[in-house]
């Protein structure tokens, strides 16, 4: 009797100590799970803060007069300048002159010459027009530049600083949303740039790289999957498939700067060249997932095809191809978020030439999003500091939001068998 009770407490106590270990391997994963999500928290938090301020821009009401001899001499800035002139009388001296000048952007002429060739009627009329600050006045009304500062530690002086205070008391200077963010190209004043033109690249980059990889690689995939004879030479196929799937996305940069610009002598800089580049890199992945997905088919929707008298082809084409559908498209689409976010191929095909215009075809010298980030964040400028965490907000946004397709997708038309 004794015996068996002691056996009985033996298994109670390994019992207990296998629930120890559960619990405590459950312990680590929570923990594990809460600190990524902790420092993912973090770091969206810090970009967030830092690109909050990119989303609004320093503004001045001016009273502009649309001289016509200025615009007949094209002396646009010369107006934001007369304005600024009477503005402050009293400053007559070069240096503050050029200092008072400097408080609008050196671009605001731009504005005024759109709104002349939007508007000719308005040559020889006196309007308040609100112009961009320079990227300094505008980091002092964000609060980056320290005003108390001494004026030998700070890019903006005690003058500038007191015009600064005396258009604020006359509601003349102000905070506004940038839309300019969203509308413009490229520039090398901070206060004018916009990801418009890296967005669009990257937008034509994707679609070229969507129309040559999906098609060619749900095609490898259903013949690999259920055409290509089991030897040798289709198992060299996908070990190299799986391989390349793994391959460092700058080898592709090169292969495309190699191939697709010294030897087929495409345009550099261009969408099409970065969507041919990223095709090649993406293709792996949507053969991957295509093939996952035809396996997922049950054989019983091949064997009933066939039963029918559907040919293979039919059969592949009619009932397994549909059912697949929807996870290469998964599939399709994830690989397309790692391609949006990649830089690496691009630069190495020139796409980090500085471009200031819209493109408007795939062969227009453009930028990509991820490259334009790395750009400003190698500037020197302090205004470039935000608008590169700005951007970078834009480009999570435009991943998370092609996982989320990618996610609603495979909800919506997954069939459980």
């Amino acid at each position: 009797m004794s015996e068996s009770l002691s056996h009985a407490q033996r298994i109670e106590a390994g019992l207990a100590r296998r629930y120890r270990a559960e619990r405590r391997f459950r312990m680590y994963g929570i923990v594990a799970i809460a600190a990524a999500i902790g420092f993912l928290a973090l770091l969206l938090t810090a970009i967030g803060f830092r690109g909050a301020g990119a989303f609004q821009q320093t503004e001045i009401a001016l009273e502009i007069t649309f001289d016509e001899a200025l615009i007949k001499d094209n002396d646009w800035q010369g107006m934001v300048k007369a304005s600024l002139g009477k503005a402050f009388p009293d400053v007559t001296g070069r240096r503050d002159k050029r200092n008072l000048y400097g408080l609008a952007s050196s671009g605001a002429g731009f504005d005024l010459r759109a709104m002349v060739l939007a508007d000719p009627a308005l040559a020889g009329r006196t309007q308040t027009v609100w112009l961009p600050a320079s990227d300094d006045v505008d980091m002092l009304m964000k609060g980056v530049i320290d005003r108390t500062l001494p004026e030998g530690d700070r890019r903006i002086t005690d003058q500038e600083i007191a015009w600064i205070d005396a258009l604020a008391a006359q509601n003349r200077i102000d905070l506004k949303f940038n839309t300019r963010f969203f509308t413009s190209g490229d520039s090398r004043e901070p206060e004018l740039a916009g990801i418009l033109g890296a967005l669009t690249g990257s937008l034509f980059s994707l679609f070229v790289c969507f129309i040559l990889s999906f098609p060619l690689g749900v095609m490898a995939a259903v013949y690999l999957q259920e055409f290509a004879p089991k030897n040798i030479w289709t198992d060299i196929i996908e070990v190299n498939i799986n391989n390349l799937a793994a391959v460092p996305s700058i080898v592709f940069g090169l292969l495309g700067l190699g191939i697709l610009l010294n030897v087929m002598h495409l345009p550099r800089s261009a969408s099409l060249v970065g969507g041919i580049v990223l095709a090649l890199m993406t293709m792996p992945t949507v053969i991957i997932a295509g093939r996952a997905a035809l396996q997922s088919v049950p054989p019983s929707i091949r064997e009933a095809a066939l039963g029918m008298g559907a040919s293979p082809v039919q059969t592949v084409l009619h009932h397994v191809l549909p059912l697949a559908m929807p996870g290469m498209l998964t599939g399709a689409i994830i690989g397309m978020a790692r391609a949006l976010g990649e830089s690496a191929p691009l630069l190495m095909i020139g796409m980090v030439a500085f471009v200031v215009d819209i493109p408007k075809t795939l062969t227009d010298a453009s930028t990509a999003l991820p490259v334009q980030i790395y750009l400003w964040a190698d500037s020197p400028e302090r205004a470039f500091s935000e608008r590169t965490a700005a951007a970078i907000i834009v480009l999570l946004a435009f991943l998370i939001t092609m996982n989320m397709v990618a996610i609603v997708m495979r909800k919506k038309f997954e069939r459980k068998w």
